[in-house]
């Protein structure tokens, strides 16, 4: 019988991510592609690639369920049109992607006061546009800092994308600077860009 049928089960919703048995990594991987988050109470690996764009893993420590994200605020252009006030948008933007994740690790068993988190990403590969990976950083640490969130560890900024494999059950992370894919990945974050303005977040977001 093949490893593809004794895949770990997965909460609902989360039917689209690409879940894989990983030869290399001997184990379950899911694939977070940008705009996605993944949260799991299994032993799986989730895994992203990140350049400008900024990925948060997030786990409690007792109880062995965490997620990660892959998210990048949208650009000075697109925050205008959704608000007057570019920062604000911006940051509901980044609010949003951190929130439904940690409303996800919660629904399922997790405790706000166990939360750990690690960050990566936020890399300058995207030439045309002003330094859109710092804002990424500032974003990311201040809201860290504002929801009083245990910070353990990053790895931020720089000019190489990164390879990001996250252990929830046991909150290792292994990071891989990718030197020879700074193109790939700078187009892939240009397509990402360009679904941000086709599709801006709708409603309300759940803040605690």
């Amino acid at each position: 019988m093949s490893k593809l049928s004794h895949l770990p089960n997965s909460f609902p919703g989360y039917e689209h991510i690409k879940r894989y048995w990983d030869r290399h990594h001997h184990g379950f991987v899911a694939k977070v592609l940008p705009g996605e988050y993944y949260v799991t109470s299994q032993e799986e690996i989730l895994m992203t690639v990140v350049g400008s764009c900024v990925s948060a893993c997030i786990r409690d420590s007792v109880a062995g369920i965490g997620g990660m994200n892959h998210f990048m605020l949208p650009s000075t252009s697109l925050a205008d049109r959704w608000d007057r006030t570019q920062v604000s948008s911006a940051t509901r933007y980044g609010t949003y992607a951190m929130e439904h994740m940690i409303n996800e690790i919660l629904k399922y068993g997790g405790k706000r006061r166990n939360l750990e988190i690690k960050l990566f990403g936020g890399g300058k590969i995207m030439s045309h546009v002003a330094n859109i990976g710092q804002q990424n950083i500032d974003f990311i640490k201040d809201y860290v800092k504002t929801e009083s969130l245990n910070l353990l560890a990053e790895d931020l900024g720089g000019i190489y994308p990164r390879k990001i494999l996250f252990y929830p059950k046991t909150g290792r992370v292994r990071v891989k600077k990718l030197r020879s894919m700074e193109q790939i990945v700078a187009q892939r974050e240009k397509v990402y860009q360009r679904d941000l303005e086709k599709q801006p977040i709708d409603g309300e977001i759940d803040l605690f």
